[in-house]
């Protein structure tokens, strides 16, 4: 068994790093190069070689504390560092790196105090004490990162710089919704979980009677948004990086996000006839009224 889960980790690795230099090459094509190298595929070396970095001395202490964190950082020193490479700062890219910085920093102080707070993620008990499962989790970070910036890094990458236009205001109008959608959808969780009445209940008030999972359609949201900024400014085997939102959109619901939360919930109410009520009553994922 422990050599199976090792080769399965060594696979989902391999994998990660062949889509992301498949990406990386589509969207190198007809973008800003310095020294011979595409600024594009320079930005997916750096998401993973960040993650690694810090992988070392998380798996060495055994804590997963740093992982949130990492990822945000990641996300502002590759599109940061992006904007500083390229030395080109246009109405879009300068849009783009302040709406990935906002929900960067937000999310990720967010994700970071939460574990703090309760001193391990449960998601990670399983794979810390592998190196191949651990490194794994953190390869797919490094894989997430990327594939999720596609889009933008390909528009500030881009040897044009079209006008913003109609649909990168579009986008921008998108990423604000789902930005606080995420935003107030996360803060009426944690003051539910804050109050003392509500220890071992589920939240299904606010946001959450109108989704079981309201946070992740706010994700999904604003990188629609950022992939419609960015899409002007587009051309070619560049448009293959519009697979960021629908990463997003597979990676929620069918990897790691919505299918892990909604086990753990059966488990923990499943007999409740309120827990199954509420289920069978509110959307999984796009928000719709509260059903009477």
């Amino acid at each position: 068994m422990m050599k199976k889960q090792v080769l399965e980790s060594v696979i989902a690795i391999l994998a990660a790093l062949l889509v992301a230099a498949v990406v990386a090459w589509a969207g190198s094509q007809g973008g800003i190069r310095l020294a011979g190298l595409p600024v594009f595929a320079l930005a997916a070396v750096v998401a993973f070689v960040i993650q690694w970095v810090v992988f070392v001395p998380s798996y060495r202490r055994q804590t997963e504390h740093w992982y949130d964190l990492t990822g945000s950082l990641t996300y502002l020193s590759i599109i940061i560092g992006t904007l500083l490479l390229t030395g080109r700062f246009d109405l879009r890219s300068l849009v783009i790196v302040a709406l990935v910085a906002v929900w960067a920093a937000r999310l990720g102080s967010f994700l970071y105090l939460r574990v703090k707070k309760a001193g391990s993620d449960s998601r990670f008990d399983e794979l810390k004490p592998s190196f191949s499962g651990f490194l794994m989790a953190w390869t797919l970070q490094g894989l997430w990162v990327f594939l999720t910036l596609a889009a933008a890094l390909a528009a500030m990458t881009a040897k044009t710089a079209p006008p913003l236009g109609m649909i990168g205001l579009l986008g921008i109008l998108v990423w604000m919704a789902g930005f606080a959608i995420e935003a107030l959808a996360d803060a009426q969780k944690q003051a539910f979980r804050q109050d003392p009445a509500n220890k071992g209940r589920f939240i299904h008030s606010g946001l959450w009677a109108w989704s079981r999972h309201p946070n992740y359609f706010g994700e999904i949201t604003l990188w629609v948004g950022i992939a419609l900024i960015a899409l002007p400014a587009l051309s070619g085997w560049q448009y293959a990086t519009l697979i960021s939102p629908l990463f997003v959109s597979v990676l929620i619901t069918y990897v790691s996000g919505i299918p892990m939360l909604e086990s753990r919930a059966d488990e923990r109410w499943g007999d409740d006839p309120a827990y199954r009520d509420y289920k069978a009553r509110t959307p999984v994922l796009f928000p719709r009224p509260p059903q009477r």
